[in-house]
């Protein structure tokens, strides 16, 4: 649990921060090399509950449009120069509105994962930890001709596997994990200490920065209402995400260390966010929105609220009723679009495949990379080509055991012909 101050155990926290100073002065450890993630959710589509927005969604049946979160994980070093790509995780693998703007994943400005509860599993984690903190670090190391070695500090979430360490072995050996003690997260977790409330504050600006914008310039008879009921998705929020993050200060980052090493933040410990709520509650007003410094506060507190069962199930039936209408939706365009892919084609873009990984991995320098996305590639693109070759050469295989004789001879002659024409 997060932000549980109350419950913090406050002799540990003071025990564990004189070991890991003690730490990081053995092990010689600077403050680019020591980082923290932390996840945390985000309602993307909410805003504070005086306003006339929020007040008329809670008249719908559970409240399903308040309920659209997602989960992000942060990361940065302790000196604040190296922001990692966020983690986002979202309940839709493929939203709508990614199909209609042709959206490629790898290139969003977080790293995009799903599953039906929008939480960060060990799975997920892993593949955020190989494919994009690990590789964000090395690469920095290099760039600032700094020792190749990174030390990663976290939580005790479940997400969060034991033998992190192990898993990094192979590709990134020099990264090591330390775990915070428990019931410490609130008092010691650099991510915790304004870090997250600063970028959810930030978000909601730009949030608010947006629909005014839309509102004085976007045409059509633009409103708030029509604005959030009609406009604002998942794919702008992702932007909005991408902006705020962008907005956190180098000094608010590293002031999140001030109480696990104090000696690294100096004068940097105070974060002061008060311009910020100053700017979201002009432009309310702008928007003749009702809104207050006691409602942002709120607000940023609501974004770590948990759902309750009721309104955890409410949504998920929700989303499998969204995922049910994309996918009939998918079935029909590719029903009306799509012509049947020749197996030819299949098969021959499956040898030039195995052609292209042997190249790679005989001639790219790093062939532990070279391996890594020759195999992330063949277990997405290439699988659904394989499965598609297998489903059919199955289907051939029962067609040829229900000919009759004569047409079970007239194919096999058929097919010595095609592979002669083939060669």
């Amino acid at each position: 649990m997060h932000g549980e101050a109350g419950s913090a155990d406050k002799k540990e926290a003071e025990k564990f921060s004189i070991n890991f100073q003690k730490c990081i002065k053995d092990e010689g450890y600077c403050p680019q090399q020591v980082f923290n993630a932390d996840e945390t959710g985000l309602f993307w589509k909410r805003m504070p509950s005086s306003t006339f927005i929020t007040k008329e969604e809670k008249k719908l049946p559970g409240h399903k449009a308040m309920k659209d979160r997602l989960t992000l994980m942060f990361s940065s070093n302790a000196s604040g120069d190296l922001k990692i790509k966020p983690l986002l995780v979202y309940h839709s693998e493929n939203p709508r509105i990614f199909k209609k703007n042709n959206v490629i994943k790898s290139k969003l400005p977080v790293h995009w994962k799903s599953n039906q509860k929008a939480w960060v599993t060990q799975v997920i984690f892993n593949e955020w930890i190989l494919e994009t903190f690990a590789p964000a670090v090395k690469k920095f190391l290099l760039e600032k001709e700094l020792p190749l070695k990174a030390l990663l500090i976290l939580d005790n979430a479940p997400s969060h596997p034991k033998d992190l360490e192990e898993i990094l072995q192979e590709n990134y050996p020099f990264i090591k994990v330390q775990y915070l003690p428990p019931n410490t997260t609130s008092i010691l977790q650099p991510m915790d200490q304004q870090v997250i409330a600063n970028f959810k504050k930030l978000y909601t600006r730009a949030l608010f920065n947006k629909v005014f914008e839309e509102c004085e310039f976007g045409g059509d008879n633009m409103t708030v209402r029509k604005f959030w009921k009609e406009k604002f998705d998942v794919l702008m929020a992702i932007r909005l995400i991408q902006k705020a993050w962008e907005e956190v200060s180098q000094r608010t980052l590293i002031s999140a260390w001030k109480m696990l090493v104090p000696s690294w933040t100096q004068e940097e410990a105070v974060v002061d966010d008060t311009e910020v709520v100053k700017d979201i509650i002009t432009v309310a007003q702008r928007l003749e929105l009702e809104v207050e410094e006691e409602d942002v506060e709120e607000l940023i507190e609501e974004h770590e609220e948990e759902l309750t069962t009721e309104e955890l199930q409410a949504l998920l039936v929700q989303q499998q009723d969204n995922a049910q209408r994309e996918a009939s939706s998918d079935n029909e365009e590719q029903q009306s679009n799509n012509q049947p892919i020749p197996t030819a084609d299949i098969k021959n873009i499956l040898v030039k495949w195995k052609a292209v990984q042997e190249f790679t991995n005989a001639h790219y320098p790093d062939s532990a990379e070279a391996n890594r996305i020759n195999d992330l590639y063949s277990d997405t693109l290439v699988r659904y080509f394989r499965q598609m070759l297998e489903k059919r050469e199955k289907q051939t295989t029962l067609d040829r055991f229900f000919m009759k004789p004569s047409a079970k001879k007239q194919k096999m002659d058929e097919d010595v012909q095609d592979s002669v024409d083939s060669t």
